[in-house]
């Protein structure tokens, strides 16, 4: 999302698209590519769908559960503006999904909004699966206190709620990403839930962590963590050695308003979250809304969006992506001249014109499936056609990680992180 421009459109223009049938995704044939440092992209065989596409309306902000007793998916997403919160489902592994139902409802059954929430109405975010049924999400309130909200059914019903207020020095906290839930192995039971948030100033952000040890009931003090000036959204894992890793959206570089601009890093803690590393800032402008996952093998994957440094086309068009990154070392280094390219695709406004981001990407849930593939959810708004923002769209990409032999190459991991070599490329290569 665009945290100052487009706040600013999309409470004016009130869209609100009403789906006449959601129609039967499912799956199709797909490739993506892994970049083989100077040699030649590598191809591998893929899924791929628009699960949103019938629905014609404003879908965005996937968030994306497996819930193992139920062998069942469950997507949050936002739909129309104002934003409201939305559910959907699917018992064959992301091939199809149920229409989506309200998560948030009022005494009458229609869809609740929160007044002075994300976008003006209820901006769910953060969704994970707590274990035994229970899951939780947030109401972001960007412009009022946010809450979290459960619930005790697999999904089904929302209702109970925590307010999680200000920070510990009383100032508005705000909460994008899941939150990182440590497991008894045996039982499966939450034991920790480690919520990471932050407070902004302007277009200056600080990046703060918070634990609960009853399943989100009550939580610890913010902890303002001093790495994390200058950091956002920030995504949590539980690396395989057992060190946290944080991936972290980052102020943009430049005093430019709009936040695709925002650029990403990685940041490391070998304490439970208590202290953490300095900031490895991977690309300086265009990439974020990351999403980590935890191999078998000890691998780390994340993904996130490119909203610029993409090539435009010939003709001028600006173009916008999904990739993927590896790190082999638990989160200190991140193979960059072996990422992935989930999904690429064309604008259709020239990069002069005020609104070419609109078709732009939004947002990566990516988690792994029982058979060892990848599902990554993420926004696009590859159909908008007119002056209005919508309709937008949720993809789905189901991938697998390459396990044939790449080169050597470390050419851009070994470039600075704000140079062209690394932050612009050309995906039609």
């Amino acid at each position: 999302m665009a945290r100052n421009l487009k706040w600013k459109v999309v409470l004016t223009i009130g869209i609100a698209l009403v789906a006449s049938s959601t129609g039967v995704a499912e799956w199709q044939e797909h490739e993506i590519r892994q970049q083989n440092g100077k040699d030649p992209q590598i191809q591998l065989p893929a899924k791929f769908q628009i699960v949103t596409e019938s629905w014609n309306r404003v879908v965005a902000i996937p968030h994306i559960i497996y819930m193992p007793k139920k062998d069942r998916l469950l997507m949050l997403v936002g739909c129309d503006y104002p934003h409201r919160a939305y559910i959907l489902t699917s018992d064959d592994r992301g091939a199809s999904w149920t229409d989506p139902y309200p998560a948030l409802v009022d005494k009458d059954g229609k869809p609740l909004a929160i007044v002075g929430a994300g976008l003006g109405g209820d901006l769910g975010t953060g969704l994970a699966y707590l274990g035994d049924g229970n899951a939780l999400f947030y109401v972001t309130g960007f412009f009022s206190a946010g809450q979290r909200w459960f619930s005790r059914d697999y999904g089904k019903t929302w209702g109970d709620t925590v307010s999680f207020g200000p920070t510990s020095d009383g100032k508005s906290f705000y909460i994008w990403d899941p939150p990182l839930v440590d497991r008894d192995p045996k039982t499966g039971k939450a034991t920790r839930i480690a919520e990471s948030g932050y407070i902004m100033n302007g277009q200056h952000f600080h990046g703060h962590i918070r634990f609960s040890t009853d399943e989100g009931q009550t939580w610890s003090e913010t902890i303002k963590v001093p790495q994390w000036d200058h950091a956002s959204e920030i995504g949590l894992c539980r690396a395989g050695n057992g060190d946290l890793i944080a991936a972290c959206r980052l102020d943009r570089p430049t005093d430019e308003p709009l936040d695709h601009y925002d650029g990403l890093g990685t940041s490391v803690s070998k304490d439970d979250g208590r202290t953490w590393s300095a900031i490895n800032k991977l690309y300086t402008y265009g990439r974020h809304h990351p999403s980590l996952v935890l191999m078998p093998n000890g691998d780390v994957v994340m993904t996130h969006v490119v909203r610029l440094g993409y090539l435009d086309t010939k003709d001028g068009f600006p173009q916008f992506g999904i990739e993927a990154v590896v790190s082999h070392d638990h989160g200190r280094t991140w193979d960059l001249d072996h990422k992935y390219i989930l999904h690429a695709w064309i604008g259709n406004r020239k990069r002069t014109a005020s609104n070419a981001w609109w078709p732009s990407s939004q947002s990566t849930a990516s988690l792994l499936l029982p058979d060892g593939a990848i599902i990554t959810a993420f926004g696009t708004g590859y159909r908008i056609k007119t002056n209005e923002q919508a309709p937008r769209d949720i993809g789905l990409v189901r991938w697998r990680l390459n396990t044939g032999p790449v080169n050597a190459d470390s050419t851009i991991r070994d470039a600075a992180f704000d140079s062209d070599l690394r932050n612009i490329f050309d995906p039609s290569l």
